[in-house]
C-alpha cells in the first residue's frame, strides 16, 4: 500500500497576505456601496417632505422676510423633477427666505390658488418682506434662474427673471378632485370633452 504524501500547509506570511486582501477588498466594496447610498439618499428630495418642512403660510406673510411660495402638487411631474433644486435652494437661501409649500389639491387653499391666479404648476410667487406678490415663474425653472431671482429678493432689488414661464401641468381650481369632472389631473391638463 503505498502512502501519497500529504501536501504542505502554505506558509503563515502566505495566509496573513491573504486574508489581509480579502479584508481590503471586502472594506473597499463597502465604502463604495456606503458612498452611492448615502450619495442617492441625499439627492433624493421628495415633494412631501419639502411640504412638511416648509415654513407656515401665515408665518412667512408675517416675520418680515421675503418668502418664495411654490404651489404644487404630488402628481405633477414638473414640481417632481424640481424637488431636488428647492432643497438645495432652500439650504443655501432657507436663513435669508421662506420657502412655503401650497398643494394645490388640498382645498385649504382654494382662497390662495384664486387670488395667485395659479393655473400652471408648478406657480412660483416671489413676496417681498412686506408679503406682497412682486413676481411669479410658473412650470420648470432652471435652478440658476430661481437663485437669481432669490438673490435680487433678498437684496430687494427688482427680480430679473419675473415672469418666467417653462414646462407646466395644467390646473383648474375649479375642477375639484372630489367632484366629476372633466379632467384627469394626470393627464396635465388635457380635457375630455363630452
Amino acid at each position: 500500500m503505498t502512502v501519497s504524501p500529504t501536501p504542505e500547509p502554505p506558509p503563515p506570511a502566505l495566509m496573513t497576505r491573504l486574508r489581509n486582501f480579502v479584508i481590503v477588498g471586502v472594506a473597499i466594496v463597502l465604502s463604495i456601496t456606503l458612498f452611492l447610498g448615502l450619495r442617492t439618499q441625499t439627492q433624493t428630495a421628495s415633494l412631501s417632505s419639502l411640504a412638511t418642512a416648509s415654513m407656515p403660510l401665515n408665518v412667512a406673510l408675517t416675520n418680515q422676510q421675503p418668502t418664495l411660495i411654490e404651489f404644487y402638487a404630488d402628481w405633477c411631474t414638473s414640481c417632481q423633477a424640481m424637488a431636488g433644486d428647492i432643497q438645495a435652494l432652500e439650504a443655501e437661501y432657507g436663513d435669508r427666505v421662506n420657502f412655503v409649500m401650497l398643494n394645490v389639491d388640498n382645498s385649504k387653499w382654494l382662497p390662495e390658488v384664486l387670488h395667485y391666479r395659479v393655473d400652471g404648476i408648478p406657480h412660483f410667487v416671489f413676496l417681498d418682506r412686506q408679503g406682497e406678490a412682486i413676481a411669479t415663474s410658473i412650470g420648470e425653472q432652471p435652478r440658476p434662474i430661481l437663485a437669481a431671482n432669490l438673490e435680487a429678493l433678498v437684496a430687494g432689488t427688482p427680480l430679473p427673471y419675473s415672469q418666467a414661464m417653462g414646462r407646466t401641468s395644467e390646473f383648474d381650481a375649479t375642477v375639484r378632485p372630489d367632484r366629476e369632472n372633466t379632467a384627469n389631473p394626470q393627464s396635465h391638463g388635457a380635457q375630455v370633452k363630452g
